[in-house]
């Protein structure tokens, strides 16, 4: 807790659309004896912030903040201003005793009281600086998003990516200027989305109807994925991340990514999951990249062009490793030379000379060695039969 007898210098004052009227009398406080007031131009104007007020830089910065620091400083902020607020952006820099936060009911809470919906039965997604396709692996028939959204043509583009998504049944609630003077809802469908006249700011609060969303279990459907044939097919993909174990915030390194298909399982599987993949042909880079975009993961997951070890240095150290191509003996050597202790390893490999590779590894490191053989059912002349794919090895130790 902060010291009372040392006033932070930062304050955080959360701000609805009713602007002065909705402040507490510590946040009156602070702002009557503020020498600066940071925020949005809306921000500053709803408040009258006059010659203290500072708007954000473009692109947005906190440095001027932090130049400011031992003045009386105000940083206006939406609602609350730690759901997707400035407030996030601000706390890596500063120290508990340096700040105090003052919120009022975010968009978030107004919208749900709104909607009569649960919060906690709720999703909530910041798309007002974010694609549309971080919704991707979250529509399912029934689910509740309530979403921030840019501008005023923001809902429109919205209606157009779940009409694409196959949501077009999907229902609209849209909210401009939420608790204040000119708060208006409006509701509408996906499909047959046409309002015009949209202000803001603006909220949305999505009823998903239509559509089937991904599974959520691993080993998504094949042609899920922009490929070129070099992809972990699904079954194996299944088992290989069942070896991986993804875990909530971990790292993975994914060398000779192919399409991507395991990172961006990866990915989806553990809450704040992340993923480096490394690929050296430039048609692959390209397809793990749209992968990422397709799924929502842009932001999770990033490819990197270049061969295993080399691309490798100065990355940051992972908490598994997937080898599902470009193995080899220094590869392995690399890898177990500069590797923690406890960072789980996965190799897969098909031809003969990784699963002699791979029993070498197993024989010096342990761990487990899998062989995995498949079949499926497909047509014979005018009967059916079985065609088997190419036996897998994997093997999977922890540094």
């Amino acid at each position: 807790m902060s010291d009372p007898f040392n006033t932070p210098w930062l304050t955080l004052v959360g701000l609805g659309e009713d602007g002065p009227a909705g402040l507490s009398d510590a946040s009156r406080k602070a702002l009557t004896e503020a020498e600066v007031i940071f925020g949005g131009p809306r921000h500053l104007e709803l408040m009258h912030a006059g010659e203290k007020g500072r708007a954000w830089p473009v692109p947005f910065s906190i440095d001027p903040v932090l130049a400011e620091r031992g003045r009386r400083v105000v940083v206006l902020a939406s609602g609350d201003p730690f759901w997707h607020g400035a407030g996030g952006s601000l706390m890596g820099a500063v120290t508990r005793d340096e700040w105090i936060s003052h919120p009022v009911s975010s968009t978030f809470s107004l919208l749900a009281n709104r909607m009569g919906w649960k919060l906690e039965e709720t999703l909530t997604l910041g798309l007002h600086a974010a694609p549309y396709a971080r919704l991707h692996p979250l529509l399912a028939d029934g689910t509740q998003i309530l979403c921030t959204l840019r501008d005023g043509q923001a809902p429109a583009e919205l209606a157009t990516f779940l009409n694409d998504a196959g949501f077009g049944a999907s229902t609209l609630t849209i909210a401009e200027a939420l608790g204040g003077p000119r708060e208006r809802l409006r509701e509408t469908t996906a499909e047959a989305f046409d309002l015009t006249n949209i202000n803001s700011p603006v909220a949305v609060a999505i009823s998903v109807a239509g559509g089937k969303g991904l599974p959520q279990s691993c080993g998504l459907p094949d042609d899920l994925f922009q490929n070129d044939g070099q992809i972990t097919k699904r079954p194996i993909r299944a088992l290989t991340l069942s070896a991986l174990a993804p875990r909530a915030g971990e790292l993975l390194w994914d060398i000779g990514g192919g399409s991507g298909s395991i990172s961006v399982e990866w990915c989806l599987a553990a809450r704040g999951a992340r993923a480096l993949t490394f690929e050296p042909r430039t048609d692959r880079h390209d397809n793990i990249t749209a992968n990422a975009a397709a799924f929502g993961l842009s932001h999770r997951m990033q490819a990197h062009l270049g061969k295993a070890p080399d691309c490798l240095a100065d990355q940051p150290l992972p908490d598994c490793v997937f080898i599902g191509g470009g193995g080899s003996q220094a590869l392995l050597d690399h890898l177990w030379e500069i590797l923690p202790h406890g960072t789980r390893i996965v190799a897969n490999g098909v031809t003969l000379e990784t699963e002699t590779l791979l029993m070498q590894a197993h024989a010096e490191h342990g761990g487990h060695l899998l062989k995995a053989e498949i079949a499926e059912a497909g047509p014979l002349g005018s009967m059916r039969g079985w065609e088997r794919a190419r036996p897998v090895i994997q093997w999977s130790v922890n540094r």
